[in-house]
């Protein structure tokens, strides 16, 4: 969500030298940076040049970051540039063509964004559920998912209580403070 205060005020305390909101930063922001550095084509070591080169120019842009909350936007961009320096300082006898490595339209760029900033969202609402529901969720979706009868001896859960038990936990997902900006109320 372009408008969360949650990176509006990560961004804020980042700035005023908080590691902690930094490293949150990073942690939310880093599989975008490394999706597009892979859409790119990318070896291993270009992408981890070009992301340490991203998060670099993060710290020194960061105080003058006019917007917080278009932080991902930013991001994207300077990450989409880091690549292309580096595969013109790869093959710099080869012109390099942003078009020939871009395959996205700004929608496509958008809705990568959103699904990262849900997945985000997902993991943060997942870490504040009970250790049961943690225990239980994981276990239903491994893949392929133990029969019932693992699972409820290994969380000492009757069977019958496996099933309502996973709609309490996603119940508890769904209405968590870090999921409320992307579930339509009307569906709880």
């Amino acid at each position: 969500m372009r408008d969360d205060p949650l990176v509006i005020a990560l961004v804020k305390q980042a700035r005023d030298g908080d590691r902690q909101a930094w490293n949150q930063l990073v942690e939310r922001y880093a599989p975008l940076v490394w999706s597009i550095c892979r859409r790119y084509r990318l070896s291993p070591a270009d992408i981890d040049d070009a992301g340490a080169a991203v998060w670099l120019r993060l710290v020194e842009g960061l105080r003058n970051l006019r917007e917080p909350a278009a932080l991902p936007g930013w991001l994207a961009t300077v990450t989409r540039r880091e690549c292309l320096r580096v595969l013109r300082e790869r093959h710099s006898h080869t012109p390099i063509d942003d078009d020939r490595f871009v395959d996205e339209s700004a929608a496509e760029a958008d809705a990568e964004l959103l699904r990262q900033e849900r997945f985000a969202a997902l993991r943060r609402a997942f870490a504040e559920l009970p250790e049961r529901c943690r225990r239980l969720l994981a276990l239903l979706f491994t893949d392929p998912p133990p029969p019932y009868a693992e699972i409820s001896e290994k969380l000492e859960l009757p069977v019958g209580g496996i099933g309502p038990t996973r709609m309490r936990c996603i119940a508890a997902l769904r209405h968590s403070q870090a999921m409320a900006p992307f579930v339509d109320p009307g569906n709880g």
